[in-house]
């Protein structure tokens, strides 16, 4: 499994035995939680299945969902390498599988093996730099284009096929960064337009074409 996971991809299998051995292989419920904000991180959880939510509770109460951890991804490697607490909590949104290698494990190998830390300095790097992109959508981007750049990602621009949410709205609009009602009224806007068609967590787009002018328009 440690092998196919795009974070380790690349690495010669001599490299990455000594990991293998030190992995740790775990089930999560759904709703488990499974790293605490405040608690010691001391190494990287891997999702080889299901997806894992990165949040944390504003001061009012309220949650709020820094990102969605798919398979293949992985979570807790910055903080680990910084001996640092968490500063989110990690919940299953699914029953869910993962590895989790501990850092003196990791920083062992690296130690002792320079292209094994080349490649873990990398793919942390692209980590940083694709949650830079997210900010960069969240203080550039207007709430309407990040949903509708949602959704065609999700439908792959499809127009006329039944998709089905792959999560929770709520869900979906903590992680774009809107409350529970901007993101309805966004989709009811949408199906006012005639863009979009919404079934309950059903969604089907009608006018692709529509849909990008519209994402357009929003940036005038």
């Amino acid at each position: 499994m440690l092998v196919q996971i795009p974070y380790f991809q690349g690495i010669p299998p001599d490299l990455l035995a000594p990991l293998i051995e030190g992995a740790h292989r775990s089930r999560a419920r759904r709703g488990e939680i499974i790293a605490l904000r405040g608690e010691p991180c001391d190494g990287m959880h891997i999702v080889v299945s299901g997806r894992i939510k990165l949040y944390h509770e504003t001061a009012s109460g309220l949650e709020r969902i820094m990102r969605i951890i798919e398979p293949g991804d992985s979570f807790g490697e910055a903080l680990m390498f910084m001996e640092h607490h968490y500063i989110i909590t990690a919940e299953a949104l699914d029953p869910s599988e993962l590895l989790y290698l501990g850092r003196d494990l990791v920083i062992q190998q690296m130690e002792q093996n320079p292209a094994l830390a080349r490649h873990l300095v990398a793919s942390l790097s692209r980590h940083l730099y694709m949650m830079m992109g997210d900010f960069g959508a969240y203080t550039v981007r207007s709430g309407r284009q990040r949903l509708i750049a949602y959704l065609l990602r999700e439908s792959g621009g499809l127009e006329d096929v039944p998709m089905r949410l792959p999560m929770a709205k709520g869900v979906i609009a903590s992680r774009l960064n809107l409350t529970p009602q901007h993101f309805s009224r966004i989709l009811h806007d949408l199906g006012e337009r005639g863009l979009i068609l919404i079934r309950g967590r059903e969604f089907t787009i009608l006018d692709a074409d529509g849909l990008r002018a519209y994402y357009e328009q929003q940036a005038l």
